[in-house]
């Protein structure tokens, strides 16, 4: 089994190197989840046919690039994605700024998932609950597991994604083979009822929903053995997750008219589409919330030199996400995979900028890499990386004009290209 907390602080030997499909099934696992199925639906929901599966290709397009870039360097050094930050223009400080961006992230994601719960249990309780006490119910319930380390929900929650794309698959074959009364031609010529996104904006989103993956790709790349699984895993991950995950829901969001996914597991599988969304979002929310609170610890103590205790940092995390649901942060779902669709990608940008082409540090990762060892010196902290992914995010947001994510990227990349060669030359 690949364990991403393993060598933490080193490079992965040669003699721990994996298989191929020992690898590929936990990367595909990143993008074959609810929260795949959900962006699918949001796709179908308020786009075209046409124009959502444009968005789906031209946003895998971009989102495999990076990730193959980035997952054949980690292969190359061994290294976590955190880590080859350090040597890719960020430095230890930056680095530490990033592992926070994303504890933030998975935070944002933690308040998504506990509504998605909350809602399946007010609605299984026949909405005598209401959403914000389920919500707070499902969320300190979570919490409460995470933090104390109940054992029985990871035990449990390793069902849940054979058991959610079982469901998919179950949906699927009900749906549209005419269970709905429209066939799959029909289906595929029905309108969007959403509110209408653009192609740009499609692109953007898909970016979004799965640009974090692209950051952890390292993590669990540097057990591959060559470049061509590192290929390999990012292609299957995409047609798992992109073309099938969100294939279907585009299409099932179409067929029950509805970008809501209680709505559609419980149109289409009842009581028992419910329990497999209660799973996955326990699934999914284990990881998120276990992840954030480490990020989180460990950009504290890398940015004060004091370390916060496990179980209160969780704690607090929890509730936070909680506060998060209640406040309607899944009604705020396009625009959160907005964010991260324009705030993740001039951070890979500049990495594979200072690693392929400018090569600032490859001399020494790769003396070291002779030695199986890191590199002696640390850069404390890299501005024109830390700069250049700032001006990206604020283009990305700011500028209406193009592709958000690709504007978001270009730039982060163009501007970190020059002020590195305006300051060898200065």
């Amino acid at each position: 089994m690949v364990k991403i907390e393993d060598y933490p602080l080193s490079r992965v030997p040669q003699t721990q190197r994996l298989s191929f499909l020992s690898v590929a099934i936990v990367h595909m696992g990143m993008l074959t989840a609810l929260d795949q199925f959900m962006l699918g639906a949001l796709l179908g929901h308020s786009m075209t046919l046409t124009d959502a599966f444009i968005a789906i290709f031209i946003g895998s397009l971009i989102f495999g690039v990076v990730t193959y870039g980035l997952g054949l360097a980690g292969m190359r050094e061994g290294l976590s994605g955190s880590l080859l930050a350090r040597w890719c223009g960020f430095g230890r400080i930056g680095s530490v700024l990033i592992g926070l961006i994303v504890a933030i992230s998975l935070l944002g994601w933690f308040g998504i998932q506990n509504a998605i719960f909350a809602k399946s249990l007010n609605y299984a309780l026949g909405n005598k609950l209401g959403f914000g006490w389920s919500a707070a119910l499902s969320g300190m319930l979570l919490t409460t597991l995470v933090a104390f380390g109940f054992k029985a929900l990871r035990l449990t929650a390793r069902i849940a994604v054979p058991l959610f794309i079982l469901l998919v698959i179950y949906i699927s074959t009900l749906v549209l083979s005419g269970g709905t009364g429209n066939s799959l031609y029909e289906i595929i010529q029905l309108p969007h009822d959403g509110n209408t996104l653009s192609i740009s904006a499609g692109i953007t989103i898909v970016v979004g929903g799965a640009i974090v993956a692209s950051l952890m790709t390292p993590d669990l790349t540097r057990y591959t053995k060559s470049g061509k699984h590192v290929f390999g895993i990012t292609l299957l991950t995409i047609i798992a997750g992109e073309f099938i995950i969100n294939g279907l829901a585009i299409l099932i969001a179409k067929a029950l008219n509805s970008g809501d996914v209680v709505t559609i597991m419980s149109q289409a599988a009842g009581g028992a589409g419910l329990l497999v969304v209660v799973f996955s979002t326990l699934r999914v929310n284990d990881l998120n919330l276990y992840s954030s609170s480490l990020g989180i610890i460990n950009a504290i103590e890398g940015i004060t030199g004091k370390k916060f205790r496990y179980r209160i940092t969780t704690i607090v995390i929890g509730m936070l996400g909680t506060l998060l649901s209640i406040l309607g942060i899944l009604e705020r779902f396009e625009e959160f995979l907005t964010i991260l669709g324009v705030v993740f990608p001039p951070i890979l940008g500049v990495m594979l900028i200072d690693y392929y082409l400018l090569r600032s540090h490859r001399k020494a990762l790769d003396e070291s890499r002779q030695q199986g060892t890191l590199p002696n010196e640390t850069p404390m902290i890299g501005w024109a990386a830390i700069i250049s992914s700032t001006i990206g995010s604020i283009v990305g947001l700011v500028i209406q004009w193009g592709v958000p994510t690709i504007n978001s990227l270009l730039i982060a990349s163009v501007s970190y290209w020059l002020i590195k060669l305006a300051c060898q030359r200065s």
